[in-house]
């Protein structure tokens, strides 16, 4: 993933999050692509209402999870990403915890629920739309939980000693409602259309108007683009497809017309025809 590595430190170094790193530590802040496997739902941590949980408690509803990991008291790159994802899902118009449920874990296991409640309340009050339950759940936990969990994703990161803080890829990650990895979506920004279509892939079409799922088949993600991009092949099925039935249906109206202009005459001549 030298794209992810690129990208992260990029962001990293414009916020000082990275500074002196040798190549084996730049090696070590990386995403490593699991499509389709599963994450481990029996892990357990503590939610932003102090409440000790399993992850799989907010799985199997019915509902794709979008999954981040960061820490809250990161000074950059983790805000950009939580602050980028909150943005893409005010845009969006679905609320989180109706059509899909989202999580946030820390990475830290220092940190408590009540610093996750207060990010939470910020990003709840930052998306200034209406919050289904625990339709945006944030978590902390030992160590041995989150890097788990870190590990299944494949989010890899370390902590750095000399500026005690984590370095960290930035990433989010679309999960199906049975734990499924089913999209990465990279960097600090995530467009409300990638975010929908994400979101419709991992529900396999169960969310989402006709309107919605006729653009999903007309694109596809591109790891290159970093999102979703017209996919030429299937809009030219698609406009195959609207000419065979505009065809179709103009045929039809035709053959219809000729009908009744035949029905016409022929009730016509039969009324011109003298009564013996």
């Amino acid at each position: 993933m030298t794209a992810v590595v690129a990208a992260t430190i990029l962001l990293a170094s414009a916020s000082g999050q990275i500074a002196d790193y040798n190549p084996s530590q730049l090696d070590s802040i990386d995403v490593i692509e699991h499509p389709g496997e599963s994450i481990p739902l029996d892990l357990t941590f503590i939610n932003d209402r102090g409440e000790t949980v399993k992850l799989g408690d907010y799985f199997n509803r019915g509902k794709p999870v979008i999954l981040t990991l960061a820490y809250y008291d990161c000074p950059m790159l983790c805000t950009l990403v939580l602050n980028g994802m909150s943005d893409g899902v005010r845009e969006l118009g679905w609320s989180p915890g109706d059509k899909y449920q989202m999580i946030t874990v820390s990475i830290d296991p220092k940190e408590t629920s009540g610093l996750a409640a207060g990010k939470k309340k910020t990003y709840l009050d930052n998306l200034s739309i209406a919050v289904a339950g625990d339709g945006w759940t944030f978590m902390v936990g030992e160590e041995s939980q989150s890097k788990t969990l870190a590990d299944a994703i494949g989010f890899k990161y370390f902590y750095d000693k000399k500026n005690k803080q984590y370095a960290h890829p930035a990433a989010a990650f679309v999960l199906t409602e049975d734990g499924r990895i089913s999209r990465y979506l990279y960097g600090i920004e995530f467009k409300s259309r990638d975010l929908k279509l994400a979101l419709m892939e991992a529900s396999e079409g169960k969310i989402g108007t006709t309107i919605d799922k006729i653009i999903l088949f007309c694109y596809h993600y591109d790891p290159e683009a970093g999102g979703y991009v017209v996919f030429a092949a299937n809009v030219m099925k698609l406009g195959g497809g609207f000419t065979l039935i505009t065809l179709a249906v103009f045929l039809t109206l035709m053959w219809q017309i000729e009908r009744r202009k035949r029905t016409a005459e022929t009730e016509s001549r039969q009324k011109e025809i003298p009564r013996l």
